[in-house]
């Protein structure tokens, strides 16, 4: 459980330089850079994949699940994409980002699970410090002639946190399917791209490095760690930390000269890691106790031995006395 929840920690992180080289590979259009992008984390995939065992690479996999992960990967970038043609960036990804939210509450609906105070508050601290980010301390003017804007955002989120729900229903699919999800997202990709957008290409080395970072990393291995995490992981601390995210991206965008740091992004950084924290009690609680059990055990298990030797000791005294008689 541990690991496999770091390893989605692992996800977020990558994410987290999404913004530095999304900035850096230049003015491709959205549609063409997912194409390029989801082309390489296929790649990406299939390196893993002779790493595999054949077990895993022969295994069926259900119908649904090539619905749930198309639909999560190629459906995400589709409305997000989608609604931020048609309504203002800050409220649009505002509304997009309820997603680790919305993973945190639909937990309690999945078998096996139990939501706990602490991951609600923890969630919502993580939101709270997220609208610090996005909205860049201001306020929020959510405005009627942008309502499919808003909606296509809200679709975003709703379509996120089902797919990593949903995925946690079927943890004996093994993570190469993901391979497969990045493929057809890339073609999809390529067909809205073709339909809707001119094209535009990287220019220079520095925004095809870019664009390479993007694919092995935010939009490839992330996918990756995100579906072992989700499947294998504590599923309610993955959602409150995912809240790190935007403010991990605002770090990065600041330690490469590119944003400024403020008092706004150091309350920020308090209320999410404040929010993962609380939101994480339970595994702390439960490594604590595990570390004092076992503390306990050793004790009993010294006690045991010292027992032991004095009983040795005194059968070797009795042993003595009988043959001195």
């Amino acid at each position: 459980m541990g690991r496999a929840t770091l390893i989605g920690f692992s996800a977020v992180a990558m994410w987290a330089l999404l913004a530095l080289l999304t900035d850096a590979s230049g003015k491709v259009p959205p549609f063409l850079l997912s194409a390029i992008t989801f082309s390489i984390g296929t790649g990406v995939g299939l390196v893993a994949r002779l790493f595999m065992p054949a077990a895993d690479r022969g295994q069926k996999i259900p119908p649904q699940v090539w619905v749930i992960g198309i639909a999560g990967l190629f459906g995400y970038h589709f409305f997000y994409f989608t609604a931020l043609r048609n309504a203002p960036a800050v409220e649009a990804s505002l509304i997009a980002y309820l997603w680790p939210l919305l993973i945190v509450l639909g937990s309690a609906l999945m078998p096996g699970e139990k939501l706990a105070w602490h991951h609600v508050v923890g969630a919502l601290l993580g939101l709270a410090g997220t609208v610090l980010i996005v909205t860049k301390g201001g306020g929020l003017a959510f405005d009627a002639r942008y309502t499919f804007g808003y909606a296509m955002a809200a679709v975003c989120a709703l379509l996120w946190s089902s797919y990593s729900l949903l995925s946690r229903r079927f943890p004996s699919v093994p993570t190469s399917i993901v391979t497969w999800f990045c493929a057809a997202t890339a073609v999809l990709s390529l067909a809205c791209h073709l339909a809707l957008e001119e094209t535009v290409l990287p220019v220079g080395a520095g925004q095809w490095l870019a664009v390479l970072g993007l694919g092995l990393m935010p939009v490839g291995a992330a996918f990756y760690a995100w579906d072992i995490g989700v499947k294998r992981g504590n599923i309610q601390v993955l959602g409150a930390v995912s809240y790190a995210a935007p403010l991990l991206s605002t770090l990065v965008l600041i330690a490469a000269g590119v944003a400024e740091p403020s008092l706004r992004i150091l309350a920020a950084c308090v209320l999410i890691t404040g929010g993962a924290a609380l939101a994480a009690k339970s595994l702390f609680l439960r490594k604590s106790i595990a570390i004092e059990s076992g503390a306990g055990a050793s004790e009993d298990g010294a006690g045991a031995s010292e027992d032991g030797a004095r009983v040795s000791e005194g059968g070797a005294r009795a042993s003595e006395d009988g043959a001195r008689a």
